[in-house]
């Protein structure tokens, strides 16, 4: 996955705002919904997003779906900032 993939998923506060519930866990869309005042299209639309961009994951229990925090990638955001910083230091130093 892309970096540039995860940051234009991330580039809605709609789609921010989804990251930051999910990491209390696994929800349901109807949970997610609750939160925000968007139709089940559009929530099921940012979704999409989130886990195209490798962010989410989902699992299907009998008719419902439920979304989790994908927190390898969110690992691999944080590393790529780290090593930037690092590099960024480095750098300052010589």
């Amino acid at each position: 996955m892309a970096i540039s993939d995860t940051f234009k998923a991330l580039n809605d506060p709609v789609r921010c705002e989804i990251i930051t519930i999910l990491k209390k866990g696994r929800m349901s869309v109807g949970e997610i919904l609750e939160h925000f005042n968007v139709t089940g299209a559009t929530m099921s639309y940012h979704l999409n997003i989130l886990k195209n961009a490798g962010l989410v994951s989902d699992v299907k229990k009998g008719k419902y779906i439920y979304y989790e925090l994908n927190i390898s990638v969110v690992e691999e955001i944080m590393t790529w900032f780290i090593r930037l910083k690092e590099d960024y230091d480095e750098q300052d130093n010589k």
